[in-house]
């Protein structure tokens, strides 16, 4: 295994345990419902608190992320959010779970920051796509692997064993963290010096370019966070799924984005990332639209459909990650990618509480109107290709330390 496919590879894992700590707590959205006796908002509020603990974390973290080595960051930040998700498993209580979800989001919105960052201090420009192909299939194997293992473990014992095991996997993943990723320090060595937050802040607000890449990430996750949450609540309360059943949606769909992902990855470097991401989006509006509408069906029609989501709806994250990395210059790649991660966690927060919001329980326990938030994520959805077509490509010295 060469150095590069190495350092893909431990990113992909340290990914694999970050988006299943973060996936695993919505097809377990019924239990929790049940066994805290909570509302739709209530459970919003449980899954938002992670993405607004991680948002506020990725604005924090923006000031001081490009002064030290990407490696020592990474070590750091993937021991506190195994701390966190250890003690996700420890929680007893609806407002004690609200805590140690918090407390992972701490540092879960910078894991995911310096990810990206990495990526882009390390791939070169034009085989970026896919990078972030490869290590985005990780969210294909969470919901292939992680998702279900997950939920069997719950079926074991509670909820509350998966987040045990996770925790332990996140702890785990320091050894390849210590091995494979090399001393990455060549963006401190193109700034002449530590910026202020002031000036950290001032790079990104007087920046044109990098501001529309901020509105388009926040718009991007307006429109699939809004519904996304609710998935599992709605197959089972509306479409007639049995919460066993509600793993078939993430083997199925994970299964088959294992190959979507990286081939989405290979079509945006060759034929343009903002082109591939056109199509993606208007490829996730029909099952979006069906979702959010679909009364009782069988089963396997619902999976065709969720299937059909999970290939466009995780397919527009890669050619909309490329470009939103491109969108920066290495020396500033880590702040912006933080200060990027804050205002999509703060997004993907803000958009399922107000879905929540949106969100009724019928007279039957079924959830009623889904099919509005349907409706606006399809919208978010096609304002994002406008913005996609807005966003330029800098100048970009790529490096590797090691």
């Amino acid at each position: 295994m060469n150095k590069e496919k190495a350092l893909l590879f431990t990113l992909a894992v340290i990914q694999f345990s970050h988006i299943t700590d973060f996936m695993i707590l919505m097809p377990l959205g019924p239990q929790l419902m049940e066994a805290f006796e909570i509302s739709p908002s209530q459970f919003a509020l449980l899954v938002s608190t992670y993405t607004f603990s991680a948002g506020v974390s990725g604005f924090v973290g923006a000031f001081f992320i490009d002064r030290f080595d990407r490696k020592k960051a990474i070590l750091f930040m993937a021991t506190g959010f195994a701390i966190g998700t250890l003690a996700c498993s420890f929680a007893k209580t609806y407002e004690i779970l609200l805590l140690a979800r918090a407390l992972t989001g701490l540092f879960g919105g910078i894991l995911g920051a310096l990810i990206l960052a990495i990526i882009g201090d390390s791939i070169p420009n034009e085989r970026r796509a896919s990078a972030m192909g490869i290590v985005m299939a990780s969210f294909s194997a969470a919901s292939v692997i992680g998702v279900p293992a997950g939920l069997f473990l719950a079926s074991l014992s509670d909820w509350h064993f998966p987040f045990l095991v996770l925790g332990i996997l996140a702890a785990l993943t320091i050894i390849p963290i210590w091995i494979y990723i090399p001393k990455m320090v060549g963006h401190i060595d193109k700034c002449e010096k530590n910026p202020t937050p002031i000036e950290v802040i001032q790079n990104v607000t007087r920046n044109s370019n990098q501001l529309k890449a901020l509105l388009f990430g926040i718009i991007i996750m307006f429109s699939h966070f809004s519904i996304v949450p609710f998935i599992s609540p709605y197959m089972v309360s509306n479409v007639g799924f049995t919460e066993t059943q509600i793993t078939y949606i993430y083997l199925i769909g994970g299964a088959l984005t294992i190959f979507s992902a990286p081939m989405i990855g290979r079509l945006s470097d060759k034929y343009g990332r903002s082109r591939v991401f056109s199509i993606a989006v208007l490829g996730a509006s029909i099952p979006i639209f069906f979702i959010t509408n679909m009364g009782k069906v069988p089963i396997a029609v619902a999976l065709g459909v969720t299937s059909l989501f999970f290939i466009f709806g995780s397919g527009r994250m890669i050619p909309s990650t490329a470009m939103v990395t491109s969108s920066v210059k290495p020396k500033n790649r880590g702040s912006f990618m933080s200060f990027n991660s804050a205002s999509r966690q703060l997004t993907n927060g803000f958009a399922a509480y107000l879905a929540g919001l949106v969100i009724g329980v019928g007279t039957n326990g079924e959830l009623i109107n889904y099919e509005w938030v349907g409706y606006f994520a399809i919208l978010m959805g096609f304002v994002s290709i406008y913005l996609s077509r807005r966003i330029k490509v800098v100048d970009d010295e790529s490096f590797q330390n090691s």
